[in-house]
């Protein structure tokens, strides 16, 4: 009998391992501002979304637990009407490992301003592939197919497109004429889900995302073997992006990689040649200037 048991809990345990989900999303949501005097409801929120991100199977494939993509979803409720509708701010990240390292690559680092849901305690989020439910649903899952395709992206060549397509989808699907469409639309600003999802498929932006995986693919994870011949391909990476600031120097996509990747970038460089810093400060502050006087404590 003893041994049936300990069979039964092997094949759970083995089974576990191999079809676990793809996101291990930490979640947490903060109300200081909600008018709201219970306050169980934002951890139940947070419980939700939560169970949402991590208990879903996202993609067809298998996923192991030491496989499983880290991120995390900050959530700040700035407004609450008092009958369960809810204006966020939420900065949503992912990374990915690092070959022979114990040090994981920022991919995705986006503060997104717009949110705007309603949520019913208790009530299990639903979401259907291929129709809108409501708008928290459709948030969430964006961002789940979003954080999927572009770790995809980042291990092979346009990798994650079927993820990142649907993504696009959950955009395109979303209604355009009511109070939660905001954020959604390609008229509100440039600096939206709709525009960084756009970006990232445009046929404009190919250019881009060869880069982006010969950087992660080709360099961050070789830069064990040899740190200098790394940061040497990171260079010229850095150098190809010159067309597209060129021709499209307000690219959303651009903004977030140089959001994601600044604090990179400085340790990649802290330790290089004096030539190789002032030709990265040069490079980096030309991208991304708002971030220039961070740059500059390259080279000292």
């Amino acid at each position: 009998m003893m041994k049936q048991l300990l069979l039964v809990l092997t094949i759970i345990f083995s089974y576990n391992f191999i079809v676990a989900q793809e996101l291990n999303c930490k979640v947490q949501v903060l109300a200081q501002r909600a008018t709201t005097t219970d306050q169980q409801v934002f951890k139940t929120l947070q419980t939700s979304i939560f169970e949402f991100m991590n208990n879903r199977k996202w993609t067809q494939d298998n996923y192991t637990v030491n496989e499983k993509i880290e991120c995390s979803i900050f959530m700040n409720i700035t407004e609450d009407d008092g009958s369960g509708k809810f204006t966020a701010s939420v900065t949503i990240q992912s990374s990915r490992p690092v070959f022979n390292s114990s040090y994981s690559s920022v991919l995705l680092n986006y503060a997104d301003q717009s949110w705007k849901f309603e949520y019913v305690q208790f009530q299990p989020l639903q979401f259907t592939e291929g129709a809108y439910t409501d708008n928290l649903t459709s948030l969430l899952a964006y961002y789940a197919y979003l954080i999927i395709g572009l770790d995809m992206d980042s291990y092979a060549l346009k990798g994650g497109s079927f993820y990142l397509q649907r993504a696009q989808e959950i955009v395109n699907l979303v209604p355009q004429n009511n109070e939660y469409s905001v954020g959604w639309r390609s008229a509100d600003n440039l600096r939206n889900r709709y525009w960084l999802i756009e970006n990232i498929l445009n046929p404009r932006f190919e250019l881009f995302r060869k880069i982006n995986y010969e950087y992660h693919r080709l360099a961050m994870d070789k830069m064990y073997d040899d740190t200098r011949a790394s940061r040497v391909l990171i260079t010229g990476h850095l150098k190809s992006l010159e067309p597209i600031f060129t021709s499209n120097p307000n690219a959303m996509i651009m903004q977030q990689f140089f959001v994601a990747k600044q604090n990179e970038f400085i340790n990649i460089y802290s330790k290089a040649s004096p030539q190789e810093k002032a030709e990265a400060v040069n490079l980096l502050t030309k991208y991304d200037p708002v971030n220039g006087q961070k740059y500059s404590a390259i080279s000292k």
